[in-house]
């Protein structure tokens, strides 16, 4: 059964989605059969990975019911998508029936066991559709950039994943707080960190210990239609993408193994 990964932060601009796809396509390029989910109506993700958003079937007809998994998977780069397009900016008032938190985890339930890992990109805010990607998930990654706010908008996630997981899904974990843009030099850089490692003992996780500094390569490999590992091999983005992976899975096979806080 697949491993399912949630990417998210109710704040924008903290390099969510360029997460999700360095996961997404990090993984890949180890081997492993990833299913990537666009779960944000903008369809970054999708676009990122090469996905068609505009005239095929996508999350909105999974959640809605109308199409099956099979139906709106499409394969890009090696990679299964399942994209996403403005069609799921009306979910808060379409999906409005008991059980609305679910829709997700049994639309993806009969293609679990084809993946070995199953990665979602979330909205920016704390909607339907994020409690969905939380319902479906195994674990979450947070991102956050080095900011005051950034850090706020972890702190109120909280509350929400603590709902998620006493009325929905009670398996639910944080895989750990991933700092990007990250410029150690800084002061508010550091100042920052210590308060996120802060919160993640709250969260009863970790703050990873790659952290992925600025790079104008992670910017311009969707416009290439590549990922950032084949796009600037030599980035420091990319450098620091590969030790996350190696580190995310260490972390992932911490916590499936019952080590959850070594």
């Amino acid at each position: 059964m697949a491993k399912i990964i949630a990417v998210t932060n109710q704040k924008g601009g903290v390099g969510k989605t360029s997460t999700a796809s360095a996961i997404v396509s990090g993984l890949e390029e180890k081997g492993y059969k990833v299913l990537a989910i666009d779960l944000d109506p903008q369809g970054n993700l999708g676009f990122c990975l090469g996905a068609e958003i505009e005239n095929s079937p996508t999350v909105y007809e999974l959640m809605k019911g109308s199409q099956p998994a099979e139906e709106v998977i499409q394969r890009s780069n090696g990679i299964d998508v399942i994209p996403s397009n403005i069609l799921l900016s009306s979910a808060e008032l379409e999906f409005n029936n008991i059980g609305r938190e679910y829709l997700l985890r049994n639309g993806i339930a009969p293609i679990v066991n084809n993946y070995d890992f199953i990665i979602i990109d979330t909205p920016p805010a704390l909607n339907v559709l994020t409690v969905n990607a939380y319902t479906a998930t195994d674990n979450l990654i947070i991102p956050m950039v080095p900011e005051i706010l950034s850090l706020l908008g972890i702190s109120q996630l909280r509350e929400t994943i603590e709902l998620v997981r006493k009325y929905y899904n009670p398996g639910i974990a944080v895989l750990g707080i991933l700092l990007n843009k990250y410029d150690k030099r800084r002061l508010l850089t550091r100042d920052v960190s210590e308060m996120a490692e802060t919160i993640a003992g709250e969260l009863g996780t970790v703050v990873f210990d790659a952290k992925i500094r600025s790079s104008v390569a992670v910017a311009e490999a969707p416009a290439h239609g590549a990922s950032v590992y084949r796009h600037s091999a030599k980035s420091n983005s990319t450098f620091d993408y590969r030790c996350f992976i190696d580190e995310l899975l260490e972390r992932e096979g911490m916590i499936r193994n019952g080590k959850k806080n070594q």
